[in-house]
């Protein structure tokens, strides 16, 4: 790949490379593929306030990971200081992934940044990301132009640089400027600039609206007029990081605000899926228009030492079994992981015959070209134990091979090994608690809570538990399965709805009911 190449040429020189990456307004499927590849590829993230923490999960494991964020009048980092930062960085050799909310060239300072790289002698790469100024008032239900109300489009900042004598910004020229202004960063000073801007001409019933925390599920907006707004955005008290939309189309927000008729918009959601599986679930709640909190309570790893080893032996020996039990989509992951060191060909699995535990087991399966020859009506234990007796009839002397987790329930064993079963049982991987929060999600939970969270086993729910974290009061609990809501009681409290099914669908479709979406 040409990012290999370039690393390969700058590492000789000692001397990486530094991406500055359009991070976007804030919704992770506004990111570009560019820049998802440049935040894989980093040794070193530098990320700021606006671009969404949710990002860092691309990153690799082991990439640095450094906050810069800068709200007004509270700089983590001076600029110079990021300038630097990012200098020191790429001369290590490293390659350094600059996130930069919206786009770095839109009132983002990228271009400076790319200036003091020239002279540093840094090589960098400048990747586009879609700026708020766009993505904003589209969120919102604003076209910022269209045919019947302008021809012509006007983004400017309402925040200068503070070193200078006095103000660049021509306000009888934005003022007089036909079609629709866009202001970036104005806040604070807004009652300033309506006033600056309706004494330079502008009709004060001009339609104008606030978009707050755009494409997310925080967004709020305000609407109101040039003369009105100040007062509108005070009242609800409504603050930074926010775009303003001046003109006509702003009545256009009645007809097509999209967004914000989202089935769970304004609903928090707290997801406690593992890091690595966290995707979909929060996909689908965000595309509902949920503001998603990921907080994962618990992380999958491989098994070691003894235990992998003979989780090894038994892989190996898959075509020497008549039954392959997966009860979970993780066992089918840990199997063909390891299947796919020792195999080159999947018809060295040889006759065995496959059960499995739940749709989203099934699917993993099949993404092996692989079908599940018994699967029960119910995803537990128990129901496989049932289906075994009741489609198998004997199970005398049958062998089978379980690939599990470390401390999973030991009902299926029992069972089986009381019908005689000559069984395996493999330790594939293990459960231990998440540690980290490089969201800062458990940080915003204690802050802000949330209207539901989401248990998808009972290790996230033992995990959030021993996490001390504190319910706040109103939340409900949505639990995937019976297993899990067992786990929920046992910590004393109560399931306010269970999935059916048991899967990942089924808990979506739960969150929806009880939030009456």
């Amino acid at each position: 790949m040409p990012e290999k190449k370039t690393r390969s040429k700058a590492a000789k020189k000692n001397v990486g490379i530094c991406y500055l990456v359009g991070a976007g307004p804030g919704d992770p499927g506004l990111m570009t593929l560019r820049g998802r590849e440049c935040i894989e590829l980093a040794d070193v993230v530098v990320y700021d306030y606006l671009s969404n923490v949710d990002f860092l999960k691309w990153a690799r494991p082991d990439a640095e990971k450094i906050y810069v964020g800068k709200k007004s009048k509270d700089h983590t980092l001076p600029q110079g200081g990021i300038n630097q930062l990012l200098i020191d960085k790429a001369r290590e050799g490293k390659i350094v992934t600059r996130l930069k909310g919206g786009d770095p060239l839109v009132f983002g300072r990228g271009g400076e940044e790319a200036q003091e790289l020239v002279a540093a002698k840094v090589p960098f790469e400048i990747v586009p990301g879609i700026s708020s100024s766009i993505a904003g008032p589209a969120y919102a239900g604003i076209p910022v132009t269209h045919r019947a109300h302008n021809t012509q489009l006007t983004i400017f900042t309402g925040h200068e640089d503070p070193t200078k004598a006095e103000s660049t910004i021509d306000y009888e020229q934005i003022a007089k400027a036909p079609g629709t202004k866009v202001m970036l960063m104005g806040v604070e000073r807004l009652r300033i600039i309506t006033g600056k801007l309706q004494e330079h001409g502008l009709d004060p019933k001009t339609p104008m609206a606030l978009v707050r925390w755009a494409t997310t599920g925080q967004q709020q907006t305000v609407t109101g007029t040039v003369k009105t707004i100040a007062d509108v955005v005070e009242k609800a008290g409504f603050k930074a990081p926010a775009v303003a939309v001046i003109g006509g189309v702003v009545g256009l927000r009645k007809e097509l605000n999209w967004f914000e008729n989202r089935p769970l918009f304004g609903k928090r959601v707290v997801v406690t899926r593992t890091r690595s599986q966290v995707g979909g679930l929060s996909r689908e709640l965000r595309d509902l228009g949920a503001d998603v909190l990921e907080m994962p309570t618990i992380r999958i790893q491989s098994s070691e030492g003894a235990e992998l080893r003979a989780f090894a032996e038994m892989v190996k020996d898959s075509h020497r079994y008549e039954w392959i039990i997966f009860t979970s989509p993780n066992a089918v992951d840990y199997y063909f992981e390891m299947y796919d060191k020792l195999f080159t060909d999947i018809r060295s699995i040889g006759g065995a015959r496959i059960a499995a535990i739940g749709p989203g087991t099934v699917q993993r399966l099949k993404a092996h070209r692989l079908e599940a020859d018994l699967v029960p009506e119910t995803a537990v234990a128990e129901s496989l134990a049932d289906a075994f007796e009741t489609q198998i009839g004997s199970l005398e002397n049958l062998t089978m091979f379980w690939p599990r987790a470390d401390g999973a329930r030991e009902v299926l064993a029992e069972r089986l090994i009381d019908a005689a079963v000559l069984l395996d049982e493999g330790i594939a991987y293990c459960t231990v608690p998440e540690t980290d929060d490089p969201t800062g999600a458990v940080a915003r939970f204690r802050e802000e809570g949330a209207d539901v969270i989401t248990f998808t086993s009972s290790s996230t729910v033992d995990c959030f538990f021993e996490m001390g974290l504190e319910l706040p009061k109103g939340i409900k609990i949505a639990s995937i399965g019976p297993i899990t809501s067992d786990a929920v009681r046992k910590h004393g409290h109560k399931v306010d709805i269970e999935a059916k099914p048991h899967d990942i669908p089924g808990l979506v479709a739960a969150v929806r009911k009880i939030c009456g979406a």
